[in-house]
Protein backbone atom coordinates (compact mmCIF):
# COMPACT_ATOMS: atom_id res chain seq x y z
CA UNK A 1 0.00 0.00 0.00
CA UNK A 2 1.43 3.45 -0.79
CA UNK A 3 2.67 5.43 2.12
CA UNK A 4 0.07 8.25 2.13
CA UNK A 5 -2.74 5.40 1.73
CA UNK A 6 -1.47 3.90 4.89
CA UNK A 7 -1.33 7.00 6.74
CA UNK A 8 -5.08 7.75 6.11
CA UNK A 9 -5.64 4.34 6.79
CA UNK A 10 -4.30 4.65 10.60
CA UNK A 11 -5.78 8.24 11.13
CA UNK A 12 -9.24 6.52 10.00
CA UNK A 13 -8.71 3.92 12.38
CA UNK A 14 -7.67 5.89 14.91
CA UNK A 15 -10.44 8.21 14.86
CA UNK A 16 -12.93 5.24 15.05
CA UNK A 17 -11.42 4.00 18.52
CA UNK A 18 -12.40 7.28 20.22
CA UNK A 19 -15.72 6.14 19.08
CA UNK A 20 -16.25 3.97 22.28
CA UNK A 21 -19.71 1.84 21.23
CA UNK A 22 -19.87 -0.33 18.20
CA UNK A 23 -23.44 0.67 17.48
CA UNK A 24 -22.05 4.54 17.05
CA UNK A 25 -18.94 3.53 15.26
CA UNK A 26 -21.24 1.38 12.66
CA UNK A 27 -23.80 4.94 12.35
CA UNK A 28 -20.63 7.13 11.55
CA UNK A 29 -18.92 4.40 9.32
CA UNK A 30 -22.30 3.94 7.10
CA UNK A 31 -22.82 7.71 6.84
CA UNK A 32 -19.70 8.55 5.61
CA UNK A 33 -19.66 5.16 3.25
CA UNK A 34 -16.68 3.91 5.07
CA UNK A 35 -17.32 0.45 3.50
CA UNK A 36 -18.12 1.92 0.36
CA UNK A 37 -21.66 2.33 0.40
CA UNK A 38 -22.85 5.60 2.17
CA UNK A 39 -26.12 4.95 3.60
CA UNK A 40 -29.33 7.17 4.26
CA UNK A 41 -30.60 7.72 8.42
CA UNK A 42 -33.41 5.82 7.12
CA UNK A 43 -31.09 3.00 6.31
CA UNK A 44 -29.45 2.88 8.98
CA UNK A 45 -32.30 3.62 11.53
CA UNK A 46 -34.08 0.24 10.03
CA UNK A 47 -31.40 -1.79 10.76
CA UNK A 48 -30.55 -0.89 14.08
CA UNK A 49 -34.66 -0.76 14.74
CA UNK A 50 -34.55 3.54 15.86
CA UNK A 51 -35.82 6.23 14.60
CA UNK A 52 -34.47 8.17 11.19
CA UNK A 53 -34.06 11.28 14.20
CA UNK A 54 -32.24 9.49 16.60
CA UNK A 55 -29.58 8.55 14.19
CA UNK A 56 -29.25 11.81 13.27
CA UNK A 57 -28.58 12.85 17.09
CA UNK A 58 -26.16 10.51 17.01
CA UNK A 59 -23.91 11.02 14.26
CA UNK A 60 -24.03 14.92 15.35
CA UNK A 61 -23.04 13.93 18.97
CA UNK A 62 -20.45 11.70 17.62
CA UNK A 63 -18.90 14.43 15.14
CA UNK A 64 -19.01 16.80 17.98
CA UNK A 65 -16.98 14.04 19.83
CA UNK A 66 -14.09 13.70 16.77
CA UNK A 67 -13.92 17.74 16.84
CA UNK A 68 -13.12 17.82 20.30
CA UNK A 69 -10.47 14.99 20.34
CA UNK A 70 -9.00 16.27 17.41
CA UNK A 71 -8.62 19.65 18.92
CA UNK A 72 -7.13 18.28 21.91
CA UNK A 73 -5.00 16.00 19.57
CA UNK A 74 -6.36 13.00 21.38
CA UNK A 75 -5.85 11.21 18.12
CA UNK A 76 -2.38 10.48 17.57
CA UNK A 77 -2.03 9.10 13.87
CA UNK A 78 -4.76 12.10 12.73
CA UNK A 79 -1.81 15.08 12.41
CA UNK A 80 -0.07 12.57 9.80
CA UNK A 81 -3.04 12.37 7.85
CA UNK A 82 -3.66 16.19 7.88
CA UNK A 83 -0.42 16.99 6.81
CA UNK A 84 -0.29 14.89 3.60
CA UNK A 85 -3.96 16.45 2.96
CA UNK A 86 -3.08 19.69 2.93
CA UNK A 87 0.26 19.45 0.99
CA UNK A 88 -1.94 17.72 -1.67
CA UNK A 89 -4.14 20.57 -1.28
CA UNK A 90 -1.44 23.24 -1.70
CA UNK A 91 -0.64 21.86 -4.81
CA UNK A 92 -4.04 22.09 -6.49
CA UNK A 93 -4.64 25.18 -5.07
CA UNK A 94 -5.84 25.05 -1.47
CA UNK A 95 -9.06 23.24 -2.55
CA UNK A 96 -10.28 20.70 -4.99
CA UNK A 97 -13.09 18.58 -5.45
CA UNK A 98 -13.12 15.50 -3.17
CA UNK A 99 -12.69 13.12 -6.22
CA UNK A 100 -9.58 15.00 -7.48
CA UNK A 101 -8.10 15.19 -4.51
CA UNK A 102 -8.87 11.50 -3.70
CA UNK A 103 -7.36 10.47 -7.59
CA UNK A 104 -4.21 12.29 -6.90
CA UNK A 105 -3.78 10.78 -3.43
CA UNK A 106 -4.48 7.20 -4.56
CA UNK A 107 -2.23 8.11 -8.29
CA UNK A 108 -5.56 6.44 -9.63
CA UNK A 109 -9.48 6.41 -9.77
CA UNK A 110 -10.19 6.64 -6.24
CA UNK A 111 -12.64 4.01 -4.91
CA UNK A 112 -15.77 5.11 -3.22
CA UNK A 113 -14.45 3.90 0.23
CA UNK A 114 -10.91 6.24 -0.45
CA UNK A 115 -12.88 8.95 -0.88
CA UNK A 116 -15.44 8.41 2.17
CA UNK A 117 -12.19 8.19 3.82
CA UNK A 118 -10.77 11.43 3.43
CA UNK A 119 -14.35 13.01 3.19
CA UNK A 120 -14.15 11.90 6.83
CA UNK A 121 -11.03 13.19 8.34
CA UNK A 122 -11.39 16.43 7.09
CA UNK A 123 -14.74 16.99 8.85
CA UNK A 124 -13.46 16.94 11.83
CA UNK A 125 -9.66 18.12 11.23
CA UNK A 126 -8.49 21.20 12.08
CA UNK A 127 -6.95 22.17 9.30
CA UNK A 128 -9.15 21.19 6.86
CA UNK A 129 -12.94 22.29 5.97
CA UNK A 130 -15.73 20.36 3.81
CA UNK A 131 -17.71 22.23 0.96
CA UNK A 132 -21.22 19.36 1.30
CA UNK A 133 -22.56 17.64 -2.12
CA UNK A 134 -25.41 19.23 -3.35
CA UNK A 135 -27.30 20.08 -6.44
CA UNK A 136 -24.87 22.97 -7.03
CA UNK A 137 -22.07 22.32 -5.52
CA UNK A 138 -19.53 18.74 -5.66
CA UNK A 139 -17.98 17.42 -2.47
CA UNK A 140 -14.82 19.25 -1.73
CA UNK A 141 -11.60 19.74 0.87
CA UNK A 142 -10.35 23.45 1.42
CA UNK A 143 -7.26 24.28 3.85
CA UNK A 144 -9.26 26.09 6.70
CA UNK A 145 -7.13 28.90 6.51
CA UNK A 146 -8.48 29.28 2.83
CA UNK A 147 -11.91 29.73 3.88
CA UNK A 148 -14.64 28.30 5.28
CA UNK A 149 -17.40 26.34 3.34
CA UNK A 150 -19.28 29.22 2.96
CA UNK A 151 -16.26 31.56 1.78
CA UNK A 152 -15.30 29.10 -1.01
CA UNK A 153 -18.76 28.43 -2.36
CA UNK A 154 -18.84 32.46 -2.42
CA UNK A 155 -15.72 32.00 -4.63
CA UNK A 156 -17.60 29.36 -7.10
CA UNK A 157 -20.86 31.37 -7.20
CA UNK A 158 -18.92 34.50 -7.72
CA UNK A 159 -16.81 32.76 -11.43
CA UNK A 160 -20.05 31.07 -11.83
CA UNK A 161 -21.90 34.44 -12.45
CA UNK A 162 -19.18 36.21 -14.55
CA UNK A 163 -18.85 33.06 -16.65
CA UNK A 164 -23.07 33.55 -16.90
CA UNK A 165 -22.70 37.18 -17.95
CA UNK A 166 -19.88 36.86 -20.44
CA UNK A 167 -22.55 34.88 -22.40
CA UNK A 168 -19.77 32.18 -23.53
CA UNK A 169 -16.96 29.86 -22.73
CA UNK A 170 -14.48 31.76 -21.11
CA UNK A 171 -10.40 30.49 -21.08
CA UNK A 172 -8.95 30.71 -17.38
CA UNK A 173 -6.70 33.43 -18.54
CA UNK A 174 -9.75 35.44 -19.10
CA UNK A 175 -11.25 34.83 -16.18
CA UNK A 176 -8.09 35.50 -14.24
CA UNK A 177 -8.09 38.82 -16.25
CA UNK A 178 -11.52 39.56 -14.17
CA UNK A 179 -10.46 37.71 -10.92
CA UNK A 180 -8.42 38.36 -7.91
CA UNK A 181 -6.63 35.06 -7.45
CA UNK A 182 -3.18 34.32 -7.16
CA UNK A 183 -2.89 31.83 -10.05
CA UNK A 184 -5.02 30.58 -12.53
CA UNK A 185 -4.71 27.56 -11.43
CA UNK A 186 -6.41 28.54 -7.80
CA UNK A 187 -9.60 29.44 -10.39
CA UNK A 188 -9.66 26.32 -12.01
CA UNK A 189 -9.70 24.37 -8.82
CA UNK A 190 -12.61 26.28 -7.68
CA UNK A 191 -14.54 26.35 -10.35
CA UNK A 192 -13.98 22.65 -10.85
CA UNK A 193 -16.49 22.69 -7.43
CA UNK A 194 -19.67 24.17 -9.42
CA UNK A 195 -21.99 21.58 -10.42
CA UNK A 196 -23.19 24.43 -12.99
CA UNK A 197 -20.25 24.41 -14.70
CA UNK A 198 -17.96 22.13 -17.30
CA UNK A 199 -15.03 22.84 -18.95
CA UNK A 200 -13.34 21.40 -22.28
CA UNK A 201 -10.40 22.11 -24.75
CA UNK A 202 -9.53 24.58 -21.83
CA UNK A 203 -12.56 26.60 -21.86
CA UNK A 204 -14.80 26.99 -19.03
CA UNK A 205 -18.68 27.69 -19.69
CA UNK A 206 -22.14 26.75 -18.55
CA UNK A 207 -22.93 22.45 -18.46
CA UNK A 208 -26.16 23.27 -20.61
CA UNK A 209 -23.27 24.83 -23.13
CA UNK A 210 -22.86 22.31 -26.05
CA UNK A 211 -19.38 24.27 -26.56
CA UNK A 212 -18.25 22.60 -23.12
CA UNK A 213 -20.34 19.55 -22.55
CA UNK A 214 -21.29 18.22 -25.88
CA UNK A 215 -24.17 15.49 -25.36
CA UNK A 216 -25.04 14.75 -29.12
CA UNK A 217 -23.61 14.03 -32.36
CA UNK A 218 -24.58 17.43 -33.63
CA UNK A 219 -22.84 19.62 -30.55
CA UNK A 220 -19.63 16.88 -30.39
CA UNK A 221 -19.31 18.36 -34.58
CA UNK A 222 -19.97 21.73 -33.21
CA UNK A 223 -17.08 21.79 -30.92
CA UNK A 224 -14.27 20.17 -33.44
CA UNK A 225 -14.91 22.28 -36.18
CA UNK A 226 -15.01 25.03 -33.51
CA UNK A 227 -11.50 23.86 -32.01
CA UNK A 228 -10.29 23.71 -35.95
CA UNK A 229 -11.28 26.96 -37.09
CA UNK A 230 -11.17 26.28 -40.41
CA UNK A 231 -13.79 23.60 -42.78
CA UNK A 232 -13.45 20.12 -42.44
CA UNK A 233 -13.96 16.83 -44.42
CA UNK A 234 -16.75 15.10 -42.66
CA UNK A 235 -14.62 11.96 -42.66
CA UNK A 236 -12.06 13.92 -40.75
CA UNK A 237 -14.41 15.31 -37.88
CA UNK A 238 -15.19 11.59 -37.67
CA UNK A 239 -11.65 10.56 -36.82
CA UNK A 240 -11.40 13.59 -34.82
CA UNK A 241 -14.25 13.07 -32.57
CA UNK A 242 -12.98 9.43 -32.01
CA UNK A 243 -9.35 11.02 -30.86
CA UNK A 244 -10.88 13.16 -28.72
CA UNK A 245 -12.05 13.09 -24.94
CA UNK A 246 -15.40 13.12 -25.41
CA UNK A 247 -17.52 10.58 -23.15
CA UNK A 248 -18.73 8.59 -25.87
CA UNK A 249 -16.76 9.23 -29.25
CA UNK A 250 -17.64 5.52 -30.93
CA UNK A 251 -19.47 7.09 -33.63
CA UNK A 252 -19.55 5.80 -37.64
CA UNK A 253 -18.79 8.53 -40.47
CA UNK A 254 -22.17 7.90 -41.77
CA UNK A 255 -24.17 9.35 -38.91
CA UNK A 256 -21.38 12.26 -39.06
CA UNK A 257 -22.58 13.21 -42.46
CA UNK A 258 -26.22 12.49 -41.37
CA UNK A 259 -25.77 14.77 -38.59
CA UNK A 260 -24.43 17.85 -40.71
CA UNK A 261 -26.73 17.84 -43.26
CA UNK A 262 -29.48 18.26 -40.84
CA UNK A 263 -28.35 21.12 -39.31
CA UNK A 264 -27.99 24.67 -40.03
CA UNK A 265 -24.79 25.72 -38.04
CA UNK A 266 -23.57 23.18 -40.59
CA UNK A 267 -22.38 24.65 -44.53
CA UNK A 268 -21.63 22.01 -47.28
CA UNK A 269 -18.91 24.52 -48.81
CA UNK A 270 -16.80 21.55 -51.05
CA UNK A 271 -17.41 17.84 -51.81
CA UNK A 272 -18.17 16.53 -48.37
CA UNK A 273 -16.58 19.51 -46.44
CA UNK A 274 -18.43 22.18 -44.46
CA UNK A 275 -17.89 24.75 -42.31
CA UNK A 276 -19.87 26.81 -39.37
CA UNK A 277 -23.10 29.15 -40.68
CA UNK A 278 -21.38 31.27 -37.43
CA UNK A 279 -17.91 32.24 -39.83
CA UNK A 280 -20.38 33.80 -42.15
CA UNK A 281 -20.68 30.73 -44.44
CA UNK A 282 -24.43 31.17 -46.15
CA UNK A 283 -26.58 28.16 -47.82
CA UNK A 284 -26.96 27.62 -51.33
CA UNK A 285 -25.38 26.43 -54.32
CA UNK A 286 -22.66 28.03 -56.35
CA UNK A 287 -24.97 29.89 -58.66
CA UNK A 288 -26.54 31.38 -55.54
CA UNK A 289 -23.58 32.49 -53.94
CA UNK A 290 -22.49 34.10 -57.09
CA UNK A 291 -26.11 36.21 -57.37
CA UNK A 292 -25.51 37.17 -53.46
CA UNK A 293 -22.17 38.63 -54.66
CA UNK A 294 -23.26 40.52 -57.41
CA UNK A 295 -26.34 41.82 -55.73
CA UNK A 296 -24.08 42.85 -52.85
CA UNK A 297 -21.73 44.51 -55.29
CA UNK A 298 -24.46 46.63 -57.16
CA UNK A 299 -22.35 46.51 -60.18
CA UNK A 300 -20.58 44.38 -62.88
CA UNK A 301 -17.79 42.66 -61.52
CA UNK A 302 -15.12 40.67 -63.81
CA UNK A 303 -14.82 36.75 -63.51
CA UNK A 304 -11.75 36.96 -61.79
CA UNK A 305 -13.62 39.14 -58.97
CA UNK A 306 -16.61 37.10 -59.19
CA UNK A 307 -14.41 33.87 -58.17
CA UNK A 308 -12.29 35.07 -55.70
CA UNK A 309 -15.23 36.17 -53.63
CA UNK A 310 -17.00 32.81 -54.41
CA UNK A 311 -13.87 30.71 -53.42
CA UNK A 312 -14.02 32.73 -50.16
CA UNK A 313 -16.60 31.03 -49.25
CA UNK A 314 -16.88 27.45 -50.93
CA UNK A 315 -14.14 25.06 -51.78
CA UNK A 316 -15.03 24.41 -55.77
CA UNK A 317 -13.30 24.11 -58.90
CA UNK A 318 -12.95 27.81 -60.58
CA UNK A 319 -14.10 26.01 -63.78
CA UNK A 320 -16.69 25.15 -61.72
CA UNK A 321 -18.00 29.24 -60.97
CA UNK A 322 -17.25 29.92 -64.45
CA UNK A 323 -19.73 27.01 -65.60
CA UNK A 324 -22.01 28.37 -63.13
CA UNK A 325 -21.84 31.76 -64.91
CA UNK A 326 -22.65 30.80 -68.20
CA UNK A 327 -26.64 31.00 -66.82
CA UNK A 328 -28.43 33.31 -68.87
CA UNK A 329 -31.38 32.86 -66.96
CA UNK A 330 -29.30 34.36 -64.26
CA UNK A 331 -26.42 35.97 -65.39
CA UNK A 332 -25.53 38.81 -67.95
CA UNK A 333 -22.92 39.20 -69.87
CA UNK A 334 -21.44 42.88 -70.18
CA UNK A 335 -18.40 42.99 -72.62
CA UNK A 336 -16.02 41.01 -72.98
CA UNK A 337 -15.26 39.96 -69.65
CA UNK A 338 -17.76 41.18 -67.19
CA UNK A 339 -21.05 40.22 -65.34
CA UNK A 340 -23.92 41.45 -63.90
CA UNK A 341 -27.22 40.06 -62.49
CA UNK A 342 -30.03 39.38 -65.53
Amino acid sequence: MDQNAEILKKAISGSLKIIDQDREKEIISRRFGLYGTKETLEQIGEMLSITRERVRQLEKAILIRLQIAAEENQISELAAAEKVLIRNLTEMGRVAKLSDLADKIYAKNASASDKAGIYFIATFAKGLTVVEENDRYNAAIGIADYGDSKTIRAKVDEIVKLIKENKKPMTLDELDSKLNYEHPDHIKAIASISKLLANLNGLWGLTKWPAVNPKNIRDKIFVILEAKKEPMHFSDIAREIKESNFKRKNVTIQAIHNELIKDDRFILIGRGIYALSSWGYKKGTISDIIKMVLEKSEQPLTREEIAKQVLKVRKVKETTILLNLQNKKLFKKIGKNSYTLA
